[in-house]
């Protein structure tokens, strides 16, 4: 598979790229200290600027692997990390990936999470060698399952990440696009 890797994308008001350390503060802030958020996406608290230092150093050594696609979600009025979109899973047999986001609270309500999601789609398609696109959302999770809903995505009955590890989605509710 042709893997691009985590390049630059810019929309109308976001600038996704890559992490760099000079995120520790706005991250701590908007979103990875957060329990609610770090939660609805299974991810761990992090409240500490050591602890923020280590989740940047993990995501910053990623981006020595073409296969490794993970941006921070920069608000461009204020340049603020405001978030993350990536492809946490990539089954390179099939050319599929399963994508994950989070936006901090403050920013709620703006459309920013199904801009980023929207942007990293296209990307996939346009400038890596994806076949398939996955995400799916906890059925309780509703602000997640409405950024799926009004995204160019459809529901389907499973994600690959269940399909391998023999489980039937209770309580998921999966997506997916192909590519056209």
């Amino acid at each position: 598979m042709l893997h691009s890797g985590t390049e630059t994308i810019t929309t109308p008001r976001l600038i996704l790229r890559r992490f760099v350390p000079e995120d520790c503060d706005s991250i701590l802030k908007n979103w990875c200290s957060d329990c609610e958020i770090q939660h609805e996406y299974g991810e761990p608290v992090y409240t500490t600027p050591e602890a923020a230092k280590g989740l940047l150093r993990k995501y910053i050594s990623g981006y020595a692997e073409k296969s490794y696609y993970r941006w921070a979600v920069i608000e461009g009025k204020s340049g603020e990390n405001i978030g993350m979109t990536a492809f946490c899973r990539v089954y390179d047999d099939i050319r599929t990936a399963e994508i994950e986001y989070c936006i901090g609270k403050k920013y709620w309500g703006n459309g920013y999470a199904g801009e980023a999601l929207s942007a990293v789609i296209n990307y996939a398609f346009s400038t890596a060698d994806f076949a398939k696109l996955e995400a799916y959302h906890r059925a309780e999770n509703a602000k997640s399952g409405r950024v799926l809903a009004k995204s160019a995505m459809h529901l389907t009955d499973n994600v690959e990440r269940f399909r391998r590890e023999g489980i039937i989605p209770e309580g998921e509710i999966c997506y997916c696009i192909e590519r056209q």
